[in-house]
């Protein structure tokens, strides 16, 4: 924000405020100067860092409003705030224009005055030095009286020709899509229907909060001007922005709030000035519509608290006077609380920390102590961050490696990770180009991963394994209610030789996949959890739907679904020319962390050896190693201590669409050594529940 010196110093009193020490005063507040110029007619000025919370200070008034308010000035100054003369009325605005604002949720307030007898020309000397002062060309009276107000008081303002203005009306609305308006020096664009403009009764005459239009500027011809003062939502104007690649004063004003309660004082100063320089009348009334204004925010500080987070004492009368000297409102309405009204050009203020930070940086911030070490106690890790070291350090044992990549996403490589029902969550084309989705899975991201080490030649004894843990984001149609939550991706080659796998080839993946994913589960569940594979349908195109499973954690009598695992679908793997499959899995991380940290658990060593039997089953292709499982647990068989996969065949041998899977039983008594035939039984219930449940044979 350009500041001009000399008109500064027309808001204090005494105005006598120099180049350095408005640099050390605006410093010492928070709001340092990066440069300083000497404009063409020799009058110095500052370029203040303005941060975005303090959209206040985007103003000549601001700034000095902080000099006179800082204790690190060099002598005591008073605020003189800019008056608005009083100026001659004529008949009411009110029969010659009408306003409509049907958009009060984005546009808090709008506010039209009429100035009838307008002389267009050029501006008195002191308007023009002023408005050339910052760099800005002087363009006539009237307008350059716009942009004097928007620098002196921070309040972006409009003038607009009424004889050009159809049906004499104003109305604040959204575009209709494919409305096209030509502004005033940015260029034709073809609207939105989300894009705000400010429109007669046929077409859009300015795009609301930015830029003006074209067909309804004022020039030597106009007569008669309709003055626009208004407030916008900070989101509209910066979408509108940004789409069109938009920068203006007014745009950057608006998206840091201005307040509705500042523009009445600002547009009466605006249209006297407008009377002043043009020799217009000023139309009786104004015409208003919009929201109710805003309540005053009222926050209560306590002198103790502030005392304390500052590291220093400061008494509770200074105090008040620091707060009042910022416009701020201050009872103190017991020992240790003060009831603060804030002023409504400071909408940053809104909690305690916030005016302790304003009694901070203006009794000097310099005044507080800089010890030399910190005292500093470090707290216990969340249990979150603990569960994600657990989670990682597990992978990294098994040989993975964790990724970090990038949150964005292309449509093409997004679009096939979304469920029925959900859209992607996106920005404009024109700011992330090739990638502008958030991503709604990070198994592409992985998967792009594994291509550019493909392409590097980098590989590992066991082929590429590869996790990440970050959001994913979707959301419902028609909404922009954002679905993120967090997920762990997994990656696996498929080992083997040549570019084509063996069946068994990635069956070893999927078995490793698993593996991993169990022993994730067990780190966050416990050792007494199994996990469920169970074979589903995917619900999203980016899965083989021959190849998928969803995963859920059975523990403590309970299940948990965790996630899904699988195979890629040929389509996703295309674009990255992988030379070997890969299986993946994409488990939610709430769940996981929300069980850690698992139950301790701790029982002696077994004082006697156990009894092992293998058995092998033949059974149909189709059935899960899980139902094996669900039938020996539907036994509770007395003296089984585990149950284990040993493996599984595949062969002419045994027939088609059949597979032998092999299953170890462990038997052990607390209480002595077991004899074989004493498990027999046991073995034998086991062989006849699987043969009646499950249709197996015994292989031999």
């Amino acid at each position: 924000m350009d500041i001009c010196l000399d008109w500064l110093n027309t808001y204090l009193d005494p105005g006598d405020v120099t180049a350095d020490e408005a640099d050390r005063v605006l410093t010492e507040a928070g709001l340092p100067i990066e440069e300083r110029k000497i404009s063409p007619d020799g009058t110095v000025v500052l370029d203040v860092e303005v941060t975005s919370n303090r959209g206040d200070c985007l103003s000549h008034v601001g700034c000095a409003r902080e000099i006179a308010a800082n204790a690190a000035a060099s002598k005591a100054r008073r605020l003189l705030l800019p008056a608005a003369a009083d100026v001659q009325t004529g008949p009411p605005i009110a029969d010659a224009l009408t306003l409509e604002n049907r958009e009060p949720g984005l546009c808090p307030l709008f506010t039209a005055r009429l100035i009838r007898g307008v002389g267009i020309g050029p501006s008195p000397d002191w308007l023009r030095r002023r408005i050339e002062s910052l760099g800005h060309h002087s363009i006539n009276n009237v307008v350059d009286v716009t942009n004097f107000i928007t620098f002196e008081t921070g309040n972006p303002c409009h003038v607009f020709d009424l004889a050009k203005m159809k049906g004499s009306k104003v109305v604040v609305r959204f575009a209709r899509a494919g409305e096209r308006i030509k502004t005033l020096y940015a260029g034709e664009h073809t609207l939105r229907d989300d894009d705000l403009v400010v429109a007669d009764a046929e077409r859009p005459q300015s795009l609301a909060g930015i830029i003006g239009g074209h067909d309804a500027q004022v020039d030597d011809a106009t007569t008669d001007v309709i003055f626009e003062m208004a407030t916008w939502s900070p989101g509209a104007v910066r979408r509108t922005g940004r789409r069109y690649r938009v920068a203006t004063d007014a745009r950057h004003r608006f998206e840091r709030i201005v307040d509705p309660r500042t523009i009445d004082a600002a547009a009466r100063r605006a249209v006297a000035l407008i009377c002043d320089v043009s020799g217009g009348r000023l139309a009786s009334g104004v015409l208003e519509d919009g929201a109710d204004l805003p309540l005053t925010t009222v926050v209560e500080l306590r002198p103790t608290r502030c005392d304390a987070v500052l590291g220093i004492a400061t008494p509770v009368g200074r105090m008040i006077e620091l707060l009042r000297a910022l416009e701020i409102d201050v009872e103190q309405t017991s020992e240790d609380v003060l009831r603060c009204a804030v002023p409504p050009h400071r909408p940053d203020l809104t909690r305690e920390i916030d005016l302790i930070e304003e009694v901070g940086r203006t009794r000097g911030l310099g005044d507080v102590p800089v010890v030399d070490t910190l005292p500093i106690r470090v707290g216990r890790p969340q249990q979150s961050e603990r569960a994600v070291r657990a989670v990682g350090g597990v992978l990294a044992g098994l040989g993975f490696f964790e990724t970090v990549t990038f949150s964005f996403a292309s449509d093409k490589a997004a679009r096939p990770w979304y469920a029925d029902g959900l859209e992607p969550v996106g920005v404009d084309d024109d700011r992330r180009k090739a990638e502008p989705i958030l991503r709604p899975s990070l198994v592409p991201a992985l998967l792009a991963c594994r291509a550019s080490n493909q392409n590097a030649g980098a590989d590992v004894p066991g082929g590429i394994r590869l996790f990440e843990i970050a959001s994913v984001f979707a959301q419902k149609p028609g909404t922009r209610d954002t679905l993120e939550h967090t997920q762990l991706a997994l990656l696996v080659d498929a080992l083997g030789a040549g570019r084509k796998r063996a069946h068994e080839d990635v069956q070893m993946a999927a078995r490793a996949l698993r593996g991993a994913v169990e022993a994730v589960a067990r780190v966050c569940f416990g050792s007494a959890t199994s996990v469920r594979v169970v074979p589903a349908t995917p619900d999203r195109p980016a899965w083989d739907p021959d190849a998928h499973a969803r995963v859920a954690v059975a523990v403590a009598g309970r299940v948990v679904p965790i996630g899904v695992m699988g195979l890629p679908a040929p389509e996703v793997l295309r674009p990255h020319d992988l030379e070997a499959p890969v299986v993946a899995a994409e488990l939610d991380l709430a769940p996981l962390v929300e069980a850690f940290p698992p139950p301790a658990s701790a029982a002696p060593l077994p004082a006697f050896p156990d009894t092992d039997r293998d058995i092998s089953f033949i059974v149909d292709e189709a059935t899960p190693y899980g139902a094996i499982e669900q039938v020996l647990g539907g036994l509770a068989l007395e003296r089984l201590e585990s149950a284990e996969l040993v493996g599984v065949f595949r062969g002419t041998q045994i027939g088609t669409s059949r597979k032998s899977v092999t299953v170890r039983l462990v038997f052990r008594d607390p209480a002595r050594t077991l004899r074989r035939e004493e498990v027999d039984p046991d073995v034998e219930r086991f062989i006849a529940a699987a043969k009646a449940e499950l249709g197996a044979e015994v292989r031999t």
